[in-house]
């Protein structure tokens, strides 16, 4: 029984860190973020994870720009979701967005223009960095 739970331990731990990971700076705030990039990673997400790094973040990439909608199913940490377009410009938020264990009952966040990018960042760190609407991300090394 303790060789399994070692082993669960082990892949939940590797399954975690498994994801590409880039360095992107808004208002001259630079955040190490792990990439969502296919329909699996874009799914989970960050989900059940207990805490993340205040300078930490997850970046989702779409093949197109349109009207994207994110939900905070089974996310454990609240967070602020930005939208950004094809140039990468600020062009919405959802802020202090509330973790739900609700299931499929849980809230979706639309962006308010279409988005081709959405970066999930810790709650409150928009606000605490002065970001605005129009303001543009910088991605270093961002293979697309």
């Amino acid at each position: 029984m303790r060789w399994l739970l070692i082993l669960f331990v082990t892949l939940a731990a590797t399954t975690a860190c498994t994801h590409a990971a880039v360095t992107v700076t808004l208002r001259d705030q630079t955040f190490n973020v792990e990439i969502a990039a296919d329909d699996s990673e874009r799914a989970r997400g960050l989900m059940y994870r207990d805490q993340m790094a205040a300078d930490a973040g997850m970046l989702f990439l779409f093949e197109r720009q349109e009207a994207q909608a994110f939900w905070m199913k089974n996310t454990k940490i609240p967070l602020d979701i930005l939208y950004f377009d094809n140039a990468w410009t600020l062009v919405g938020w959802s802020l202090n967005t509330p973790p739900c264990s609700l299931g499929d009952r849980c809230p979706s966040y639309p962006s308010q223009a279409p988005a081709r990018y959405v970066l999930e960042l810790n709650a409150g760190t928009t606000e605490r960095i002065g970001a605005k609407l129009g303001d543009q991300l910088s991605v270093q090394g961002l293979s697309q």
